[in-house]
Order: C-alpha cells, then structure tokens, then sequence
C-alpha cells in the first residue's frame, strides 16, 4: 500500500491481510510472506515506512475455510464443514500452520519491520479456531502462535493481535474472555477490536478514543488520501472525496491495479 508511505503523517503503517501460505490466498494479488522470495519487496515496504517517520508492521493472514480455490488452495479448517466444502486440517497440519504463522513474523522481522499483526478477526483462520461455528475441537492454536512469535522475535519486537467482536459465530462475552487472557499474561503490545464495515465516520473514531480506546486504524480514509493525518491537522473541516471514486483518482494516490481492482470488489467504493 504504497499511498500510505509519503509520510503522511501516519504513526502506524500495517500492510493489510499478508499470506503466511502459499495455498491460503483468499484475493488476486494477496501480498504474500510465506517465501524467502518475498524478502526483497518486503525490505523495500519497511524501508520506505521507516524513512517516513511511521512504525512498520505486517498484518499475518491465512483465509482457511474462506481461502479462494481459484488461487490454488483449498478450503481448510479446524472441523469439517461439508456445506462449505472444507476438510478439518489434521493435528500434524495445526502444528504446521502455527509454525508457518511464526517463520513469518522472523520474516517480517529480518526483513526489517518493527511487528506483526496476527489477524484473528473477520472468520479467517485464527478466527475459525475461536468460533463455534467452525470448531468442534480445542486447539489452542491462537495462544501458540502468539507465544511462538514472542519466543522466536525479539524482546522489542511488536506484536498485536485483531479480534472480531462480531459475526461467524463469536459471540461478545468469549471475545472478552480471549481480550482479557492475552491483555493479562501479556502476551500482546496492542489489542485491534475489528468491527465489520469500511463505512466509519470520523464521529465514531472520537467516540473510541473518549470511550477509553488508547488509539483508532484508519483504513478508508488512508486508502482515499495518502497524507489523510497531515490534511486533518492543517484543516479540521477536511472532508474526503465522496464515494464512488473512480480508478484515476485510486491510481493518483499510489494504489496499484490489483489493490484497486480489490477494491473494486466493496459496493460503492470504485466506479
């Protein structure tokens, strides 16, 4: 996500969903780290966040049961979900998985990020192993991939986790209960509370922060203006441009053509 790194004025830049197997693709184009192939480009992101004054982290992705068979893979999961076609991976291909997890934070971390981010929010595989509705079993894969990333990276090595508090399955009260295990025996740096739909408002960003939130993501508003921060401090009644917007304007702010045919996929964002 290249419009996010002409030091806008972000604290913060993560890459989104990064794939930590080659069979775990859920989009074209899924920026990937599961090979020592991807270690160049990788430098290159991490480089240009640094020299712009912003933390680099990369947000670790596999899609499970949700994984695109178009792109080569095949639906996985903690259970078998006949309905979905999805096969339960063995105890053996757990293990793997929870190793593929870690070899890519090192990854990210040779390859000269400040952290990761496991994602375990909107029914992808982390998730899948926490809802219900995909787990007949009681791995506890989430917990050994995070104590495997703190005991494989270094002491400052950042590592945050996002969580769902909604849909496929989780319910509030067992997202607490994960919140509060891994906040306790500090097993994180930061807790990312993903809440579904792009369409935030800026009022509801304020409304986090003032309900104890420590800071808030910004997704849409980075995507749509790649200095978004520096353009609300200098012009507190700046708006951005009203979607749809159309593929020039993506292109404008640093998009590449696959992000933005990816982002052709959301109604309503892309002409």
């Amino acid at each position: 996500m290249a419009h996010e790194m002409r030091g806008g004025g972000f604290s913060m830049v993560m890459t989104c969903a990064t794939n930590i197997h080659e069979y775990g693709k859920t989009f074209p184009g899924q920026m990937g780290i599961y090979s020592d192939k991807h270690l160049a480009g990788l430098r290159k992101v991490a480089d240009t966040i640094r020299k712009n004054g912003a933390l680099s982290s990369v947000q670790l992705h596999h899609g499970g049961v949700r994984v695109n068979p178009e792109l080569g893979g095949s639906s996985v999961g903690p259970s078998d979900i006949p309905s979905l076609g999805a096969r339960a991976l063995s105890l053996e291909e757990v293990e793997a998985l929870r190793d593929d997890f870690v070899t890519a934070a090192l990854r990210a971390q040779t390859a000269g990020f400040d952290g990761v981010e496991v994602h375990a929010a909107f029914g992808w595989i982390l998730m899948q192993f926490l809802s219900p509705l995909f787990n007949n079993r009681d791995d506890r894969l989430l917990f050994e991939v995070i104590d495997g990333i703190r005991s494989a990276c270094r002491p400052d090595f950042q590592v945050g986790l996002r969580i769902s508090m909604e849909r496929y399955g989780m319910q509030l009260a067992e997202v607490r209960q994960v919140a509060a295990r891994v906040l306790k025996e500090e097993r994180i740096d930061y807790l990312d509370l993903a809440v579904w739909d792009y369409a935030k408002t800026s009022q509801q960003a304020t409304d986090a922060i003032e309900a104890g939130c420590d800071f808030v993501m910004i997704g849409k508003a980075a995507i749509l203006q790649s200095d978004f921060p520096q353009k609300v401090e200098q012009d507190a009644h700046f708006r951005l441009p009203q979607l749809p917007v159309i593929k020039e304007y993506l292109e404008d702010q640093g998009l590449s053509d696959n992000f933005i045919a990816y982002m052709g996929t959301w109604e309503g964002f892309v002409e």
